[in-house]
């Protein structure tokens, strides 16, 4: 006995409702370390995104052909996110050169105001170099950045038309002293924040672990989600063990074998392994009905069965012909005629039910039937009679006399009624029990069946019967069963779904 059952009706439901409770708030707890999994395996593809929190809606560039709406992008969040992920969880760093070359821009835009000193001039210099050098090391190509290198030398080329198409030279020009003074030093100096800049600050370096795969903590965020569930599924191990007679607690692990799923140790290579967590989150939101799997498991299943059901359809019937055909030809259906069979036809009471059925069926159509329709078969007959032999040239000429029609009629009525008297009871003494007339019919069908074998034994006849049943098969092969698999499933799911919706209407 259960503890739900020892307890009365009120503790009882206590413990569901807080039970219910419970599983909601595990449910919960799986969903949300599901969405850390999932922010966690998309952080480095946006992580773009985060560091600065803009975005474009739409950015399309096909050869060159580009469109960007809006213009700039649009700002999102301001949170400090790539604060705490970027060294805590994935080791993330500023890339020091691009940071350096950000930085030697920072300096030339305090001397700005002074713009003929030395000190401008060597600033312009150096940044010239390191362009020069970014070009050729690719500092982007560690954090598999590439693209947005090229995009930098895209936008400066853009920028200087005079360059003719080279990077290195467009940099050069526009780090020149000659070039910021014809084309107004501050909004070239806009331009490179507004666009350059940008670019430039998602650069960054992430050192390789011991392990030769990049540096990632994500196993210690993760592990506080999976100690609770390890705890919670020991707990319920041992509970469901203790509930279920015969039930051991490791035949209970595997009751929950999908909880597993949300505690397992799971490596950097293997990471994607992550996303089964989607299974036992999925069931536990089901289980603690905070969503309804019902309706999604029928549609899939009708899904499946729309799917199966043309070749499933052909290969069952076909196979059932097959067989039929089989039997046949190894001469099952000389047997069965014959009565050849060596299975002997077991009889569980000792009663002939065909007889049976046939003596209830009878019987009810003698007592019952017959005398319910006796009018209407009266008036069915005297008005067919009447009929007839109004068109006779005798009736014609009798009815010219006096009185001689409303005569005719009565007797057709008469007649017919005493005519049905007969015949019904006729009919009833032949079913009244005659152990003479049994004997007689039961020797008329022991001499009918007797015939039958002798005629069927008769290798022509049989032979020919066979031939005839299995070529009949084949027909129906491919005459129907082609037909039938070229049926519209989805039509049938659809009168399947009909039907359904008819019966629990009906039903309520």
């Amino acid at each position: 006995m259960t503890l739900s059952k020892r307890l009365p009706p009120s503790a009882s439901n206590f413990l569901k409702k807080n039970n219910l409770w419970f599983e909601r708030a595990m449910a919960m707890l799986a969903l949300l370390n599901f969405f850390v999994i999932l922010f966690d395996y998309t952080y480095i593809p946006l992580r773009d995104f985060w560091l600065q929190g803009r975005v474009s809606l739409i950015s399309l560039k096909l050869g060159d052909f580009e469109y960007k709406f809006p213009d700039e992008p649009i700002d999102i969040h301001d949170l400090p996110i790539t604060q705490f992920y970027d060294s805590f969880v994935k080791g993330i760093e500023p890339n020091r050169d691009t940071q350096e070359y950000l930085m030697q821009v920072d300096r030339f835009e305090e001397e700005l105001n002074s713009f003929q000193t030395p000190q401008v001039e060597d600033l312009l210099e150096d940044l010239r170099d390191r362009s020069i050098e970014m070009i050729d090391t690719n500092p982007f190509q560690i954090a598999n950045k590439t693209g947005t290198l090229e995009r930098i030398k895209n936008l400066m080329r853009d920028r200087v038309p005079e360059a003719n198409g080279s990077a290195k030279a467009a940099f050069r020009i526009f780090w020149s002293e000659d070039y910021l003074s014809r084309n107004n030093a501050s909004e070239e100096l806009e331009f490179f924040e507004r666009r350059i800049r940008p670019l430039m600050e998602t650069n960054y370096f992430r050192p390789i672990g011991e392990n030769g795969q990049p540096f990632d903590n994500f196993g210690l965020l993760d592990f506080p989600f999976a100690a609770i569930f390890l705890l919670e599924f020991l707990a319920r191990s041992w509970f469901i063990s203790r509930q279920r007679k015969g039930v051991s607690w490791g035949d209970a692990m595997l009751w929950r074998w999908y909880d597993i799923l949300l505690f397992f140790p799971i490596p950097y290579w293997l990471s994607p392994l992550r996303w089964l967590r989607i299974i036992p989150m999925t069931i536990r939101l089901h289980q603690a009905k905070i969503i309804d799997m019902q309706k999604i498991k029928k549609q899939a299943s009708q899904g499946f069965v729309a799917g199966i059901a043309e070749d499933l359809t052909e290969v069952v019937v076909v196979g059932v012909l097959n067989q039929v055909q089989t039997s046949i030809q190894r001469g099952e259906l000389t047997d069965l005629l014959a009565q050849q069979n060596t299975n002997p036809y077991v009889d569980l009471n000792n009663t002939n039910e065909v007889a049976e059925i046939t003596r209830l069926v009878v019987n009810l159509v003698v007592y019952k039937v017959l005398p319910a329709v006796q009018n209407d078969v009266e008036s069915l007959l005297q008005y067919t009679i009447g009929k007839t032999l109004k068109e006779t040239p005798a009736y014609q000429s009798l009815t010219m006399l006096p009185g001689m029609e409303n005569a005719a009629t009565n007797l057709t009525h008469q007649t017919i009624s005493q005519l049905y008297e007969v015949i019904y009871e006729q009919i009833k003494k032949l079913i009244e029990e005659d152990p003479e007339f049994d004997k007689l019919i039961e020797q008329l069908v022991a001499t009918f069946t007797d015939s039958m074998q002798v005629e069927i034994k008769a290798k022509q006849s049989i032979e020919r019967l066979e031939y005839l049943i299995v070529a009949l098969i084949e027909e129906v092969k491919i005459n129907y069963v082609q037909r039938l698999s070229e049926e519209d499933m989805e039509a049938l799911m659809d009168q399947t779904r009909a039907l359904r919706q008819v019966t629990q209407a009906t039903s309520q």
